[in-house]
């Protein structure tokens, strides 16, 4: 009986190991229920495999994101103590990611705390060469720290966003290679900013723009106000959605033509067919509840598709629980209740950049308080389609 069992066992064996060596189309579905990471080294096993592998990474066209939240266990922020561990979960390959941290919990010099001086600190040689060894090499990564954080928990689309004006709270959004959607990086400092660079950057004389992610460090230093005019200046001729605001500091990519200190503008330009976006300005005048609701409601009129969304919430620090009478977490929930299903991240920040713009199919703008994208006091809600 023994003998038989055994002789049955390897012939399963067998079958199986002739299936998984041979039949294409089999291994290929067992492959889309692998993370990433391993889907890469599972690849080296075999021809057959690396070649299913590279076809199940072509349809990996889902965003994907990690977020946390405080107090960290460890010496390193909360977000990083746990960016390793997740990303071994994700279900693509990073093109693009945008990681924003609180600035009070994070040194911008490396992935630590500011320690105490009785306590040596942790600190790594840099920051981008921390985040390189999570991310694929190619991977352009923007590292951005500011006074206060609004985050999508970890796992689900629905999962209601949380505004974080205070505390230790951070997120990383990861963008794949999507087919109809180009992500370009930009990053100019009165050192470099030129009309060559922007042209070269794709911010102007460019039909395919579509949105424009812009992110002002330093803004208050001498000279700041008019190099901000010098780059909103031009964008704002374009018909590109605007949206951004005035961060505390850039810690990725590393700045190697300016000062430590220095002025500058980091941000991603979104370009391609498939890109849509819209967004509405929430103006001092908004105070309540049910008028933030109302107005984010707006957005409903640009009719971007649900999936590959995501919503950016960019407001003033002088907005959130205190603007709206010791009410906490309006503007977030009022976007949750409208679009249940969209992803809300973003920043309390030292200024708000953006207007009422909505992109119709035909990418013509419907546009108002085009007098001016800098405001104070207000929240800039943006919706951002890839595709």
């Amino acid at each position: 009986m023994s003998e038989n069992q055994d002789f049955t066992d390897s012939l399963q064996d067998s079958k199986a190991s002739y299936v998984l060596s041979n039949v294409a189309e089999v291994v290929e579905r067992i492959l889309t229920f692998i993370p990433t990471k391993s889907l890469l080294r599972i690849a080296s096993v075999c021809r057959l495999w690396r070649n299913c592998a590279r076809r199940v990474l072509r349809t990996q066209q889902q965003l994907s994101w990690v977020s946390a939240c405080g107090p960290s266990t460890t010496e390193v922020h909360a977000l990083c103590s746990v960016l390793a561990e997740e990303v071994e979960k994700v279900f693509l390959l990073p093109k693009t990611v945008l990681t924003m941290v609180d600035c009070e919990a994070f040194n911008g010099q490396a992935y630590s705390y500011e320690q105490n001086k009785a306590k040596k600190s942790r600190h790594s040689p840099d920051t981008v060469e921390e985040l390189n060894l999570l991310f694929p090499k190619g991977c352009d990564i923007m590292g951005i720290a500011t006074p206060g954080i609004v985050l999508t928990p970890s796992g689900s689309c629905s999962s209601p966003p949380q505004e974080y004006q205070e505390g230790e709270a951070g997120f990383a959004i990861m963008f794949p290679n999507t087919e109809g959607v180009h992500i370009k990086p930009f990053h100019f400092c009165k050192k470099t900013i030129t009309p060559t660079a922007l042209k070269e950057a794709g911010l102007v004389d460019n039909p395919e723009l579509r949105v424009i992610l812009l992110f002002f460090y330093e803004a208050y230093k001498s000279g700041g106000a008019r190099f901000l005019s010098q780059i909103l200046g031009p964008l704002g001729k374009s018909k590109a959605l605007i949206a951004g605001g005035l961060v505390e500091s850039v810690f990725s990519p590393p700045r190697h033509c300016c000062s430590q200190g220095a002025y500058g503008v980091v941000g991603l330009a979104l370009s391609g067919p498939k890109v849509q976006g819209a967004s509405v300005l929430l103006d001092q005048d908004i105070s309540t509840p049910k008028a933030a609701e109302a107005t984010i409601r707006r957005l409903k009129a640009a009719k971007i598709p649900e999936k590959n969304t995501l919503g950016f919430m960019f407001a003033c620090v002088g907005r959130g629980q205190n603007f709206y009478n010791n009410q906490a977490n309006v503007e977030a929930d009022a976007f949750h209740k409208v679009f249940p299903n969209t992803p809300l991240f973003g920043l309390f920040g030292n200024g708000e950049i953006g207007c009422d713009r909505i992109i119709k199919d035909d990418y013509t703008l419907c546009d108002t308080e085009m007098d001016s994208l800098q405001h104070e006091y207000t929240t800039v809600m943006t919706l951002v389609h890839l595709g």
